[in-house]
C-alpha cells in the first residue's frame, strides 16, 4: 500500500491524534473526507489486486488448455485484462485524490501544546537581566561602528539587504566557528549544505505548499533557494534505512539562507533582523521514535546554553497550536530581550516533526533481529543553533556601552583573537 504523508491509521484510530490536527485549524469534515477517500482507495486496491490475480491465473490456463478450448481461454483472459486496466485506472485516481488531500493536512499537535493563537504561548523559562533601552538601536549602532551598511546595499539590491563589514565579519565568523564547536561536543556532525533544491524536496520537507510564497524560485532551472538548511538535511537520508544502533544521528548544517519575507512590508525593515539573505547554523536530528521527545529537550538545552553563554537575556516559550507550522508537532521559541524595543524577539526555535517529514522522505530505522527486528519510520527534529544576523544585532544592543562601543562576549574571543571590543568609527 502506498504510504501517505499523514498517518491515516492513527487519524482513524487515535482520537488524540485527530484532535491534534483539529487544534491546528483543520476542519473535521476535511479529516472525514480524507478517511472516506482512504476507504475508496482501499476498496479500489482490493478490486485491482483481485482482478490481477484472476488475470494472471487466466493467462496460465491458456497454455494448459486443449486446442478447442484455447480461443475461449484467450477471450476470457482478454476480458479480465480489460477489466484490470479499468480497475488500475480507478485505483490510480483514488490514490491521487487521497494523497492530494492528505498533503494539505498538517502534522497534528502534541497533546502538551497549549491551544490557541499567536498570543496563547506558554512561558517555560525566563533567564537573565533585561537591559535598559540603549542609546543606539541595532540599526544605528551598526552604522555608527562602521560595520553594517544598509544604504549602499539598498541601492544595489533593494530593501532588506546589508553589507556586513570589518570587525563584524570577524565576529560573525567567530559565532559560526564557536557554534559548530559547541554542537560538535554533543555529537553534531558539521555539514555545508546545498542552498538550491528541487521543488520535490521543498514539498517532501513540508515547506510546500504552505510556505511557497516565502521561497525564491529559479524558474528556468526548476530550483528553489532554501530558507533553512533543514530542507537539505531532511533529504540527506531520503529513502534510506538507518540502523537503530546508529541513532540518534545529529547534524549541524551551515549555509546561507534566503527568504522573501512576503507580507512583512514596513516591518523590521532596518538593520539585520528581517533580511532576505542571512547565514545560519541549523541542528537536525534523526531519532528513534521512542527518544524524540528527549532529543527535543536536548535541542532546547543547546539553544539556552548558546544564548546564555553569549550573555543575552532570554525566555523560552511553547508555541500554541494555532501558531505551529504545518510540520511541527511541538515547538519551542527562544526569544532574546531586544533593549531598543523593550520586548522579547524570537532568535531561534526548535521543533519535533515526529514522523511527518520522514514519512514523506521514506526514511526508516531497522532494528536488530535480537530486538525483534522490523522497520519503522524515524522521527526528525530541527532547531537553530545560531541565526547569525539576529544574534549579532542582539550582541550590539545587549553588550553596548554608553559611548556606543560593543563588548565582544568572552566565549567568542578565542575565535577572533585581539577583538575584544567594537568601537565607533571616528567622525570625519
Amino acid at each position: 500500500m502506498c504510504e501517505t504523508v499523514i498517518d491515516i491509521k492513527r487519524l482513524r484510530d487515535d482520537d488524540r491524534y485527530r484532535q491534534g490536527a483539529v487544534a491546528k485549524g483543520v476542519d473535521s469534515s476535511s479529516l472525514d473526507s480524507l478517511l472516506a477517500l482512504d476507504d475508496s482507495y482501499r476498496a479500489s486496491l482490493v478490486a485491482a489486486e483481485t482482478l490481477r490475480a484472476e488475470s494472471n491465473a487466466a493467462s496460465k490456463e491458456i497454455g494448459r488448455a486443449e486446442p478447442d478450448e484455447r480461443q475461449a481461454k484467450i477471450d476470457a483472459a482478454g476480458e479480465l485484462k480489460s477489466r484490470l486496466t479499468v480497475a488500475e485506472t480507478a485505483l490510480a485516481a483514488a490514490e491521487t485524490d487521497r494523497n492530494e488531500l492528505a498533503l494539505t493536512i498538517p502534522n497534528p499537535a502534541h497533546e502538551s501544546v497549549p491551544e490557541g493563537g499567536e498570543d496563547d504561548f506558554r512561558v517555560e523559562a525566563e533567564v537573565g537581566e533585561r537591559v535598559p533601552e540603549p542609546a543606539f538601536d541595532h540599526g544605528a549602532i551598526g552604522e555608527l561602528l562602521g560595520v553594517v551598511d544598509t544604504e549602499r546595499a539598498v541601492r544595489m539590491s533593494g530593501s532588506r539587504f546589508a553589507y556586513v563589514m570589518g570587525d563584524a565579519v570577524r565576529l560573525q565568523l567567530a559565532l559560526v566557528q564557536w557554534t559548530l564547536a559547541k554542537t560538535a561536543e554533543r555529537g553534531f556532525i558539521p555539514v555545508v549544505t546545498p542552498v538550491l533544491v528541487r521543488e520535490e524536496m521543498m514539498e517532501l520537507a513540508g515547506f510546500f505548499p504552505t510556505d511557497r510564497n516565502q521561497v525564491y524560485a529559479l524558474e528556468a532551472d526548476e530550483l528553489f533557494l532554501i530558507g533553512t538548511s533543514e530542507v537539505a538535511l531532511a533529504g540527506l537520508h531520503r529513502s534510506e534505512r538507518l540502523d537503530a544502533a546508529d541513532l540518534p544521528v545529529r547534524y549541524a548544517g551551515y549555509s546561507s539562507c534566503f527568504r522573501r519575507e512576503a507580507g512583512t512590508y514596513g516591518k523590521d525593515s532596518s538593520g539585520l533582523f528581517r533580511v532576505h539573505q542571512f547565514d545560519k547554523v541549523e541542528m537536525f536530528i534523526y531519532s528513534d521514535p521512542d527518544r524524540s521527545w528527549d532529543e527535543l529537550e536536548l535541542l532546547r538545552q543547546m539553544q539556552e546554553e548558546i544564548v546564555g553563554d553569549l550573555g543575552l537575556p532570554y525566555r523560552v516559550i511553547t508555541v500554541a497550536t494555532g501558531d505551529l507550522g504545518a510540520a511541527a508537532a511541538k515547538k519551542y521559541d527562544l526569544e532574546v530581550w531586544l533593549p531598543s524595543e523593550q520586548r522579547y524577539r524570537e532568535v531561534t526555535s526548535c521543533s519535533n516533526y515526529t514522523d511527518f517529514s520522514a514519512r514523506r522522505m521514506k526514511t526508516r530505522v531497522k532494528t536488530d533481529a535480537k530486538d525483534g527486528g522490523g522497520v519503522s519510520l524515524v522521527h526528525t527534529l530541527n532547531g537553530t543553533a545560531c541565526a547569525v544576523g539576529r544574534t549579532l544585532l542582539n550582541i550590539f544592543e545587549n553588550h553596548q556601552q554608553p559611548d556606543g562601543s560593543v563588548v565582544v562576549p568572552e566565549v567568542l574571543r578565542p575565535f577572533c583573537p585581539g577583538l575584544e571590543i567594537l568601537t565607533p568609527k571616528p567622525v570625519s
